[in-house]
């Protein structure tokens, strides 16, 4: 559990798909459906403005009755992003995800965009880290390593 979030940006790839804050909800919508994707990040002027999510669609946009046609994006954004520098561990991340109960996070270092990792993501690595374990464990029982 000690990895770095980075080698989970290695593994999934660094691409994130972003929108400025100046186009509207259902412009934003529209993107994420196309993408199929869960959350969209917003930049402005080359920096993190905010993160529209599933979440702020229901709460934000339809809860409140806000008409995603005509509302801007940083109307009903996330303003408050808290990103990770990539030697946050998967360890770290997983108690991030927990405590802020967020689904999201951007990777960031020194002010530069390097990826977005999910719940999903952590939930990958540590399946597949325990797979490879368990495996491991039954090779060294079953007699399948040299000594």
């Amino acid at each position: 559990m000690d990895t770095p979030v980075s080698a989970l940006i290695e593994r999934k790839g660094s691409a994130v798909h972003a929108v400025a804050s100046t186009i509207t909800i259902a412009e934003a919508v529209d993107e994420m459906n196309k993408r199929r994707i869960g959350c969209i990040l917003v930049i402005d002027e080359d920096r993190i403005a905010g993160i529209f999510t599933e979440r702020d669609a229901m709460r934000r946009v339809i809860g409140a009755g806000v008409d995603p046609k005509t509302t801007l994006l940083g109307e009903v954004m996330t303003r408050d992003v808290h990103s990770v520098p990539p030697e946050t561990t998967v360890e770290q991340a997983m108690a991030l995800f927990a405590e802020r109960r967020c689904r999201h996070i951007p990777v960031v270092d020194h002010g530069r965009l390097m990826g977005l990792i999910s719940i999903g993501d952590i939930s990958r690595w540590v399946s597949d880290t325990s797979r490879a374990e368990a495996e491991h464990l039954k090779n060294y029982i079953a007699g399948g390593f040299p000594s």
